[in-house]
This record gives structure tokens, C-alpha cells and sequence, in this order.
């Protein structure tokens, strides 16, 4: 089994298995929502295991090195790719998930964790999910016995800040 502890070890592994440039370029920037939403867990007491999520995005996408054609359009072939190719390269069953669960979060029983990484790659870009986000604000205020509501004015502004730097971003990528 391939063992992974943090960001940088799941970089090597994506730099490893021939990640094209853009796919590189797109993880940090979703890394980078993904730090912005850590940090907001953090300050409102939600534990997260904050390596999984980073690691969960560096790799959420590795699927596109074998379906290429969907780093500059849409498709889910790369989603059970990636998953497959990550089992097969002794990721662990959990981590390996994550390839189909940022795509597929509203049909799987996802963790909190899954589904941060799930909100990043969509906030990188400027795009905000409402079911995604009404899910995540339940479990974290589930998983600190606070009140929804309280939760989702905590929450909402950073969704929107992170969100809001979208188009910065994405002339970036």
C-alpha cells in the first residue's frame, strides 16, 4: 500500500503517475479554496482532518491524466479512472474515493471531508451549490451540537468570499 501523509506526498504521487501541467495548476487552485475553507472549519471549532482534505484534492481529479479530453471539457469518465487508478497504485479505499465522491457527493454517503473537497472544486472557480453547502453547514453543525442556522451565517459570507476570487483564480489556471 501506498502510503500518503500529507499534500506534498500526494503531489509526488500525481507528478508520479504523469499529471499534464494544466491538472497540476488546477489542484493548487482548488487547494487554495480548500486552505480558505480549512481555515473557516478551524475557526468555528469543526474537527476535520485537514491532510485528508489536502490530499483528497491533489488527487480528486488524477482520473484526467487517462481521460485527458476532460481537462478542457466535461465528463465523468475520469471519476471511477481515477478511483481505480489510485487502488491500483495502493492508495487507500478512502482517499481513492474522493475521485468519485467531489463529483458524485449528492448520491454517496459522503464524509464531511469528501464533501469540503467537494465544495472546493466547485468555489475555486466562483461557483456556489446551494445543496452542497446546505449539506456541509448540517453536518458541521451537527459535529459541534450547533445550531444550523448559527452555522450557516458563519459559513455563508466565507462560501461567498472564496466564491467571490472565482475569476482571480481561474486567470490564473
Amino acid at each position: 500500500m501506498t502510503t500518503l501523509t500529507n499534500r506534498a506526498d500526494a503531489f509526488a504521487l500525481l507528478r508520479d503517475l504523469g499529471a499534464p501541467a494544466r491538472l497540476v495548476r488546477h489542484v493548487e487552485l482548488v487547494g487554495e479554496a480548500a486552505d480558505a475553507l480549512l481555515a473557516a472549519f478551524a475557526k468555528q471549532g469543526v474537527s476535520l482532518d485537514n491532510d485528508f482534505v489536502r490530499m483528497g484534492v491533489v488527487l480528486h481529479d488524477v482520473g484526467k491524466i487517462l481521460h485527458q479530453n476532460e481537462l478542457s471539457k466535461s465528463g465523468s469518465e475520469h471519476e471511477s479512472a481515477g478511483e481505480r487508478l489510485l487502488l491500483e497504485h495502493g492508495v487507500s479505499t478512502k482517499l481513492a474515493r474522493v475521485c468519485r465522491s467531489h463529483a458524485q457527493w449528492a448520491n454517496l454517503d459522503s464524509s464531511l471531508e469528501e464533501l469540503v473537497i467537494a465544495l472546493a472544486d466547485k468555489l475555486w472557480k466562483g461557483v456556489r451549490v446551494q445543496a452542497l453547502e446546505e449539506r456541509i453547514v448540517e453536518r458541521a453543525a451537527s459535529s459541534t451540537n450547533r445550531d444550523k442556522w448559527d452555522m450557516f451565517i458563519a459559513f455563508d459570507s466565507v462560501f461567498e468570499e472564496i466564491a467571490s476570487e472565482g475569476h482571480a483564480r481561474l486567470s490564473r489556471s
